[in-house]
Formats: C-alpha cells, structure tokens, sequence
C-alpha cells in the first residue's frame, strides 16, 4: 500500500467518523447565518394570538397577490389543520383562526384554508378559536368553505 493510499484511508476515516458525529447530534450544516426582515402576522388560537410567517402558497394568484411563492405541490397534502379567514362583514379586530399551534399533536406550518362567512342577518362577534367557529357554523350562524388551498405558514411565536 502505497503512503497516498494510506493517508486517502485515514482521510476517509476521519471524514466519515466526523459525519457520523455530526449526523447523531441532530444539526445540520445551513450555511452562514444572516438577519434579515420577513413580515410577521397575528392569528388567533384558543383565544390568544401568535405569530407566524407566510412563506409559500398553493394558489397561484394567491401567490402573485402576496408576494410569496407558489408552490403547487403543497395543494396535494392532505390531513392538515384549517386556517380560517373571514370574508365579508366581521367584528372589529378580526384576525385569522388557526386550528392548531406548535405543542399540539396535530401542528403542522401546512395549513389548509377556510373562509368564513357570517349569514344575513347574524350579527358578527369576535371569532377566536376554531371550535367557536364550527359550533357557529353548526348553529347556521356562519358559513365555511373549503378554499383548496395549502397555505405554508409557520407560527414562530406562540401566545399566552
């Protein structure tokens, strides 16, 4: 064996010893890090608000009109927690009603969108939880619809 040979082997050695290190401690090599300013929302959540970010839609339009980017193949995963936005008339203060935050077992930043709205003759209240607005719904107070959207937007700061 040649001295190139035997030191290529104990560069390899000391690599994969190092990835397989690195691999177990759960980090992952993301490059050098930066600040940079990204627009937060609130949203409501059993009657407290958060914090999210708004990253990637599945609607092309949607897309276009908030200045994200559009990523059609979030639109096929199903199972996800509603994000309910209301349209129309609405209480003052009106917020977006997540049905789910981080901690829960059913969280997850992929949320499928429902837009709500309030019947003739009902008279808006401030709407913020998700069971609150499909006992409403259950009442016939409200509408909800099913957008068929897949909304990327992760929570970053949960509320008390």
């Amino acid at each position: 064996m040649t001295r190139t040979a035997v030191g290529l082997g104990v560069v390899l050695a000391i690599a994969a010893t190092a990835a397989g290190a690195f691999a177990s401690s759960g980090r992952l090599m993301l490059g050098p890090a930066s600040r940079s300013e990204q627009t937060t929302y609130k949203a409501y959540y059993d009657g407290h608000k958060d914090t999210y970010l708004v990253t990637d839609v599945s609607n092309k339009a949607q897309a276009k009109a908030m200045h994200i980017n559009f990523a059609s193949e979030i639109g096929h995963v199903k199972g996800l927690p509603a994000q309910y936005f209301v349209q129309g008339k609405a209480a003052a203060g009106q917020l977006s009603v997540f049905g789910s935050e981080p901690g829960e077992s059913d969280y997850n930043p992929l949320w499928e969108e429902f837009f709500v709205q309030w019947k003739a003759g009902s008279t808006p209240v401030l709407l913020v939880k998700d069971d609150q607005i499909t006992a409403l719904a259950k009442q016939g107070k409200l509408t909800l619809r099913d957008a068929h959207i897949v909304l990327n937007a992760p929570i970053t700061k949960v509320g008390k």
